[in-house]
């Protein structure tokens, strides 16, 4: 019994040794040679400072900015995740609800048909930069009355942002931050 208690302790000990700090280590190793900008996540930089990440989603409210998607974690990169609350949710659906309401006020004109579905629920991760290009495309309207810019020219500043699938699976998208970006630049030639 006393042979068999130790033979377990070691197991038990050599696999958390591997798994827990040798394999975490090799894999930490790995990014810092192999990922882009060592692992630490590629950096939106504006004028030398850094703005965002390619990857983690930020909260646009400002009229006068494309809306990001809704998330379900406040955009805390830290505690990523989704609502697990399913359509037949009372809270849920009321929280949906409030989202178009919320929209509909600040984008007169848009019929609630025409909102798309990504911005008014939040991704399964709760971190989604982008949007369809649907989802940009309803917001023209607001933009171009709040920054008195063109609305043909929106239209091409959302094209020229909307990003094809990863080898050829999924659906086009649109990066609400490069696209605000690219916003604010329009902004400064008029």
């Amino acid at each position: 019994m006393k042979t068999q208690l130790i033979s377990c302790l070691k197991l038990a000990f050599s696999t958390m040794l591997l798994f827990g700090v040798l394999f975490p280590l090799a894999i930490t190793g790995i990014a810092k040679v192999v990922a882009p900008n060592g692992g630490l996540g590629e950096q939106i930089i504006v004028n030398g400072s850094v703005v965002g990440f390619e990857l983690i989603g930020q909260r646009f409210q400002d009229d006068k900015y494309f809306y990001s998607r809704p998330s379900a974690v406040n955009y805390n990169a830290a505690a990523t995740g989704g609502s697990n609350k399913g359509p037949s949710n009372p809270d849920y659906l009321a929280q949906v609800q409030a989202r178009i309401d919320t929209f509909l006020v600040h984008n007169p004109g848009v019929r609630t048909s025409e909102i798309p579905v990504d911005l008014v629920t939040a991704s399964g991760g709760g971190l989604d930069p982008h949007i369809s290009p649907t989802a940009a495309r309803v917001q023209i309207g607001r933009i171009a009355n709040i920054r008195h810019i063109d609305r043909s020219t929106l239209e091409a500043l959302v094209t020229e942002h909307i990003e094809s699938p990863i080898f050829g699976l999924g659906t086009e998208r649109v990066h609400v931050l490069t696209l605000n970006i690219a916003l604010n630049g329009i902004e400064k030639n008029h």
